[in-house]
């Protein structure tokens, strides 16, 4: 039967009974989006999800996934705490007497997130059981096309018949093979950690890294980040990368770009870190930060024939559907964008194909997102080396850096830096990108005018709120530089 077929509403199986009209496995964001949508428009719905704990295993998880238990909530919190240190710094010059010792109860901040977290858990069942989707705790793996086999957690198994199966089991962090790779954690130990480390080694140059590194540094910790490329957050826009590593190396972190991690070995004082460059490091904590893979490994897909690709990811077409047909993928386990704003998309979408007789494709363009480093970056669009290889013509490049009001009292030396990527052809704004102090916040309503198709000079003809930060995106009338494609630019930082 052909896909069309499918999305049009004839299903396959239509004949047989089902115990659901939809199951899924994984209650992350994805998952419970997908699940409460379908629900509303009118099928009968499960839902399978390990039991919860803060620190995901194979066997433990939770209703909410990486996003509110383990990743964007948490580690949000424990940056809003590492800010602080930076505030009692900068509040001085701002009149505020502060005694000298400023102390920080690492166990009361520990204790508050995961009361948040076990809190929002919590939520999120209810949202499930006032949507009418049943819950099912346990371990969910594929037996065919249309029975889905959940292991609970006292061991016993039963089955469960679906017309269409949905899969949102997410990613998990990944291990570096290296002589003692045992002795390092990962992000999920990172945000639940005993006692707050002095000294750390990061392994990796993404956002985890970055933003583990601001943490961990914001809080008092001694922090050395190592990473093979020559700067953090390989992806990002060159400039804003660039942006990023020297407010890093302003509030105290070492850089080592070009280099690894070639063996642990624990010692009676801590864990000696040898690098490949034969370094030699002393640490509380070791972070592997040095990416997320699918987690599809237990789901049986072999045994029903879905399509993975090498990392492992569930492949699908443009409405999210495997190569069988009523199997279905969204999030991070299909490895296309991930991000939770995104799952929510793709689930949203899932929900109007399948169940509303609305067949929707998500729209990847134009998606904002964010670092959560102190201080933050956020991005919207096409990076200025993403504009070029994509053969948009010449290029007009518009930047803007400049110490933030607050700044100039405080004394911090650290400036907040903007870009505009614009198509010199159309006017047309390709992208934008922001260092400094609320970037994801203003970043959020820039996002919408490019969806718009907002030009320059629209960018131009708006009027700023001043004094802020965020009319620096209006004001920046003078060009920086015009690149064409097939040339690489020049960057005076």
């Amino acid at each position: 039967m052909s896909r069309k077929m499918l999305i049009d509403g004839e299903k396959e199986g239509d004949q047989q009974q089902f115990d659901y009209d939809l199951f899924v496995i994984g209650a992350g964001s994805g998952g419970v989006r997908a699940s409460r949508t379908s629900a509303g428009f009118g099928a009968k719905v499960a839902i399978c999800e390990l039991p919860f704990h803060p620190i995901s295993s194979e066997l433990i998880g939770g209703v909410g996934g990486t996003c509110v238990i383990r990743g964007c909530v948490p580690k949000k919190i424990l940056v809003y705490g590492a800010t602080f240190r930076g505030e009692f710094e900068d509040a001085r010059n701002f009149g505020w007497e502060l005694a000298e010792q400023i102390d920080f109860n690492w166990k009361k901040l520990l204790h508050n997130k995961t009361q948040e977290i076990t809190r929002l858990n919590g939520i999120y069942k209810r949202l499930l059981s006032n949507s009418g989707v049943t819950m099912i705790e346990g371990e969910g793996k594929l037996v065919d096309a249309h029975r889905v086999e959940v292991t609970q957690p006292d061991g016993s198994k039963k089955q469960y018949s679906a017309k269409h199966i949905l899969i949102a089991t997410g990613s998990r962090a990944q291990r570096v093979s290296i002589p003692g790779q045992e002795l390092a954690i990962t992000s999920d130990e990172a945000l639940s950690l005993d006692e707050l480390p002095k000294r750390v080694v990061i392994l990796g140059g993404g956002y985890i890294a970055v933003e583990f590194a601001s943490i961990w540094r914001g809080m008092g910790a001694n922090v050395d980040v190592f990473y093979r490329k020559e700067l953090p957050l390989r992806g990002f826009d060159d400039e804003m990368r660039a942006v990023v590593a020297k407010n890093l190396e302003g509030r105290g972190i070492n850089l080592h770009p070009g280099t690894s991690l070639a063996e642990l070995i624990k010692m009676e004082d801590g864990i000696r870190v040898l690098t490949d460059h034969g370094g030699e490091f002393m640490a509380d904590v070791v972070l592997f930060a040095t990416g997320r893979i699918p987690n599809t490994k237990r789901l049986s897909l072999e045994a029903v024939g879905v399509e993975v690709d090498k990392t492992g990811a569930i492949k699908v077409d443009e409405y999210s559907c495997t190569n069988v047909p009523s199997i279905w993928a969204v999030g991070d386990v299909t490895n296309r964008m991930n991000l939770t704003p995104v799952a929510l998309m793709e689930g949203t979408c899932f929900s109007k194909t399948v169940f509303g007789g609305q067949p929707s494709k998500p729209d990847y363009k134009h998606i904002p997102c964010a670092v959560f480093s102190i201080p933050p970056m956020s991005v919207v669009g096409l990076s200025e080396q993403q504009a070029l290889e994509e053969g948009k013509g010449d290029v007009l490049v518009f930047t803007s850096s400049f110490n933030p009001m607050k700044n100039t009292i405080s004394g911090r030396q650290e400036k907040t830096v903007m870009k505009l990527v614009v198509d010199a052809e159309t006017d047309e704004v390709l992208g934008a990108s922001m260092c400094g102090p609320d970037a994801a916040e203003i970043m959020q309503g820039i996002a919408v005018a490019l969806r718009c198709g907002a030009t320059k000079a629209h960018f131009d003809s708006t009027v700023g709120i001043h004094p802020s930060a965020a009319e620096e995106f209006v004001t920046m009338r003078t060009l920086t530089r015009r690149v064409t494609a097939g040339v690489k630019p020049k960057i005076n930082l």
